[in-house]
């Protein structure tokens, strides 16, 4: 019985036979294509349950294609995994601000690569969904409806990236608690999530610029991370 349809970009040949042969040795139904032309064409075509993209491709690049799709009301829902020989930090951070759901480097293991992408096929189902994961929030403000991944402040929409918008839902769902940079890796991407600190520091600045003056409720906590401030406090 086959699985979920996998969109595979890779200018790399070799690679992408690799990539092909051990997705469907897993029975995953693969679409390819080796240019960023030819991925938008198939990703608003095809609409697969996940994206396997390179970054540097011919024409149109990875950044610009995941940038593409996440700002797009009917492909943000796509997950997608970065694989790229680019590993460096900025890089990285790069990729998770734009909405990628993970990132991998090459070289890289087939076995390891199979297994991220279960884990995040996994989630986008929702089958590793905690309860009131879909609640809407209001704090200080601040409105969160996470059905409709839309934000307001005092009524007004803020537009988040993908990552902005998890970081932001998983710190209003406990004001007042401290979360570790760590701890706020775990509740968006799932344990033992390859990140570095760097990245959470970068879209907790996203946010306080993006939400303004609301911005002031997230709060650091030297020395260990941050939170969004209690609705009891001023």
């Amino acid at each position: 019985m086959a699985r979920e349809t996998i969109l595979v970009v890779e200018d790399d040949r070799d690679i992408l036979e690799l990539i092909v042969y051990n997705l469907e040795k897993e029975r995953y139904t693969v679409l390819k294509c080796n240019t960023g032309e030819k991925a938008l064409e198939r990703l608003f075509k095809n609409e697969p349950a996940l994206v396997l993209l390179d970054l540097m491709l011919p024409g149109i690049d990875g950044f610009e294609i995941c940038k593409r799709l996440k700002s797009d009301v009917s492909t943000r829902h796509i997950p997608v995994l970065m694989l790229t020989a680019k590993g460096e930090e900025s890089d990285i951070i790069s990729g998770l601000e734009l909405g990628a759901d993970d990132y991998m480097t090459k070289p890289f293991r087939p076995r390891e690569l199979i297994a991220r992408i279960r884990a995040i096929l996994r989630r986008s189902s929702g089958t590793a969904q905690p309860p009131g994961k879909h609640e809407a929030i209001s704090v200080h403000g601040i409105d969160i409806h996470p059905g409709r991944r839309e934000v307001t402040v005092n009524g007004k929409t803020v537009d988040l990236t993908f990552t902005e918008f998890e970081v932001l839902h998983a710190l209003a769902q406990r004001p007042g608690w401290v979360f570790t940079r760590y701890q706020i890796v775990d509740a968006v991407r799932g344990e033992d999530y390859p990140v570095t600190d760097r990245s959470v520091d970068v879209q907790i600045v996203g946010l306080r610029k993006k939400l303004g003056k609301a911005g002031n409720m997230l709060e650091t906590v030297r020395g260990i991370g941050y939170r969004i401030r209690s609705v009891n406090s001023p």
